[in-house]
């Protein structure tokens, strides 16, 4: 059986090698040579033999090959005697814990289906989710809507289920807070931002009066997203070239970076502190923001050479991946040190397609997902310290392309099934779980798969933050699943004028206009509250 198998492997690695010197390196030869890779390791972890060298050795020139164009050149293995009693002591695949992560959709009853999802061309992932609902954006008829279902609501949902539809012109990005699972934040081609409040259980009738509006874009507004450890912070970026970081509490703009992008923002995110700001703009630049001041501290020119949409995140250790195009089309990722931007760390080509690559990273595990509009595959990647930087781990695919994704944090994941993530792929009537798992024999909790992760308590209050005060997010432990220990925080918004930091050279000066009608609405109010307070006297004597 060992002579046989290791004859296998060398005839599966002559095929492969024939195939790659005539075709284009593509997914489907990096998913023979990984099955071949696991085949060898398999029976490497069997077996107690010596094995020739050259088989290790075309191993290494096949996967060399397959991110180069060089011709190969395979030696023939010599197969070990029977009676070897020799350990093989070359290991041609990196260890790593997550190298036999599979993904695996959910049971058809599991999906939410006839939902009409948004037709809109817009690259967002027009989905979010939390351990309470799940939201998407869909087709709406005179304005826009977005529909937030709680997770237990799958099978066919029925067509007059009520959504929010407090926008007048289409939604285009969706994002849950995550200190509070019942706000929502969206944007909106109206150019307006709102937030929402969604009642445990879901909506009974259609939402159309948010918490607050915020009104300071005067363009469609398309990227939001929440701060990760400041309570009541967002970002919003719109097509009219500007950053607002929002204290949505006071239901206000408190800084406005308008200024620094002098074309389309692609993406704006934070980094796991909230201290910093990364965008790439169409201008093919990437910037990392210090966000109060709204000053750039680093920026990359052309960190991909192709005119399409570049998307970046950061990743561990402050390190930045990006994914974009070449100047032949072929989508790339690369890994970037923000303060050595000169070259990447690493840039692989991965294959033609026209899709852009939208990345999700998992700080707990080190693994970044690439989901690419259009597509119907998710790749993922795990980020190390180690050359090459970004190690390829494996591929889900499935027959329907995705026109969205939504990623669930970590603290609505079941930890006793070894689940590391799991996406909501949005397909055009339907809305199907995708559950990314280690396979492991034990039933018992693994620390190594899951060490303390961040909890839905902010750290900071955003009138701290604003004022100059970074925090750490607050972790929990994952141990015997997640349960809020404290109550969400309940949202309340006081408005007030509120001062304006700007990026600009010059700020406007607040209208007189304005502040005049707000003290006459304030003294209205308390003129009204007089009289109902009378009026419970009166009754109150007459009883």
């Amino acid at each position: 059986m060992t002579e046989g198998s290791l004859t296998a492997i060398a005839n599966d690695l002559r095929l492969l090698a024939n195939d790659i010197d005539q075709n284009e390196p593509n997914d489907y030869l990096h998913f023979r040579f990984a099955r071949v890779m696991e085949d060898f390791n398999q029976l490497q972890a069997e077996m107690d033999v010596e094995v020739d060298s050259t088989i290790l050795d075309s191993l290494e020139e096949v996967g060399h090959q397959l991110t180069s164009s060089a011709p190969l050149k395979l030696l023939e293995p010599t197969l070990p005697p029977h009676d070897s009693q020799f350990t093989m002591s070359r290991k041609v695949v990196r260890a790593s814990k997550f190298r036999h992560v599979f993904g695996q959709a959910v049971k058809a009853d599991q999906c939410y289906d006839d939902i009409r999802i948004s037709t809109m061309t817009w690259d967002s992932n027009f989905c979010s989710v939390n351990p309470k609902f799940v939201s998407m954006i869909v087709d709406a008829s005179g304005g826009g809507a977005f529909m937030v279902l709680p997770l237990n609501k799958t099978g066919r949902i029925d067509m007059s289920y009520p959504t929010v539809c407090g926008h007048t012109g289409p939604v285009l990005d969706i994002e849950f807070c995550p200190h509070n699972d019942n706000i929502i934040a969206s944007g909106s081609e109206d150019c307006s931002v709102m937030i929402w409040e969604i009642p445990d259980g879901g909506l009974t009738s259609p939402l159309t009066e948010p918490v607050v509006k915020l009104d300071g874009h005067s363009k469609r507004v398309g990227i939001l997203n929440w701060h990760p450890t400041a309570h009541n912070v967002l970002l919003s970026a719109g097509s009219d070239n500007v950053i607002i970081l929002w204290n949505v509490a006071q239901g206000g703009a408190v800084v406005r970076i308008d200024s620094v992008h002098p074309d389309l923002i692609y993406s704006a995110c934070w980094n796991s502190d909230g201290s910093r700001i990364l965008t790439s703009c169409k201008d093919k630049k990437l910037r990392v923001l210090e966000p109060r001041e709204g000053t750039v501290l680093f920026e990359k020119e052309k960190p991909h050479e192709g005119s399409r949409p570049v998307r970046a995140v950061f990743v561990s250790d402050g390190k930045i991946l990006s994914t974009g195009f070449s100047r032949m089309s072929e989508r790339q990722v690369a890994l970037w040190d923000p303060t050595n931007f000169g070259e990447a760390l690493t840039l692989q080509e991965l294959d033609t397609s026209s899709g852009v690559l939208l990345p999700f990273f998992d700080p707990d595990t080190g693994i970044v997902y690439l989901c690419g509009k259009g597509d119907s595959s998710i790749r993922y990647f795990e980020v190390t310290d180690e050359a090459p930087y970004v190690h390829y781990l494996s591929m889900y695919s499935s027959k329907e392309s995705q026109k969205g994704m939504g990623y669930m944090p970590k603290r609505g994941l079941e930890v006793n099934k070894c689940e590391i993530a799991r996406f909501y792929k949005l397909h055009e009537r339907k809305c199907e779980p995708i559950v990314m798992t280690v396979p492991r024999k034990s039933d018992l909790f693994q620390e190594d798969l899951y060490p303390d992760t961040i909890g839905p308590e902010p750290s900071v209050e955003a009138d701290e933050w604003f004022a100059g005060k970074d925090a750490p997010p607050i972790l929990i432990s994952l141990k015997d699943g997640f349960v809020a220990t404290t109550k969400a925080k309940e949202f309340k918004v006081h408005k007030s004028l509120l001062k304006t930091t700007t990026a600009s050279a010059g700020s406007q000066p607040e209208s007189s206009g304005e502040v005049h009608s707000l003290r006459k609405e304030v003294q209205d109010l308390k003129a009204a509250l007089q009289e109902l307070t009378k009026r419970v006297r009166e009754l109150e004597t007459k009883d």
